[in-house]
């Protein structure tokens, strides 16, 4: 019997074997640390719960990110808050506030000055995408942050959070807007003459 196969069969080795992996898997998915690892112990529950019915075509590790995919799934389902069509709409209202009838920015965009790999190393701009990130809507925050940061596939995103690829796009893009003009106020505003 291959050492997979008796790992499959003792649950007890799970956790030190795999549950920095997994904790690191969901803690890039999910932004609260007690979030990831209660994730990861709904798993490893799970897992044990129905190691019988495993058909073993897999190696442990990859099992138990399946696992834990479905519990992040649900988990983001749970986070859902219900859009109603009013909201979509003024939303909408306010994107298309930023451009005139040719669709021409109203304001352009601040040149940001030095490449966006120069201003990542400022821990500040790190904080301010937070703070931009705290005041978004809760769901586009998550999609942008699982998308952007996190590099979460979209087919993912899309099986995480119940959506379209089309209306996916949609809230990604309005996250980035939004982003924009967070940071255009609330670092590049402030920090434009020290990154000069």
């Amino acid at each position: 019997m291959g050492n997979e196969q008796q790992q499959k069969i003792n649950p007890a080795s799970w956790l030190e074997e795999y549950g920095d992996l997994l904790f690191r898997f969901a803690r890039a998915r999910v932004r609260d640390v007690f979030t990831a690892e209660d994730l990861v112990q709904e798993t490893l529950l799970s897992a044990c719960i129905s190691q019988k019915r495993s058909t073993g075509t897999s190696t442990v590790s990859t099992w138990l990110i399946g696992i834990l995919k479905h519990k992040i799934a649900d988990y983001y389902r749970k986070q859902q808050p219900e859009w109603t069509e009013e909201d979509l709409d003024a939303f909408a209202d306010s994107i298309e506030s930023m451009f005139d009838a040719r669709e021409k920015w109203k304001v352009k965009p601040q040149d940001w000055g030095k490449t966006p790999e120069k201003m990542l190393e400022h821990k500040e701009l790190g904080q301010a995408i937070d703070g931009c990130l705290t005041e978004m809507d809760t769901r586009m925050a998550q999609l942008f942050s699982l998308r952007e940061i996190h590099g979460v596939s979209t087919d993912e995103l899309c099986g995480y959070f119940e959506l379209e690829k089309g209306n996916l796009w949609v809230l990604l893009y309005r996250a980035r807007m939004f982003l924009r003009r967070c940071l255009e106020f609330n670092w590049f505003a402030q920090t434009k003459g020290e990154v000069e």
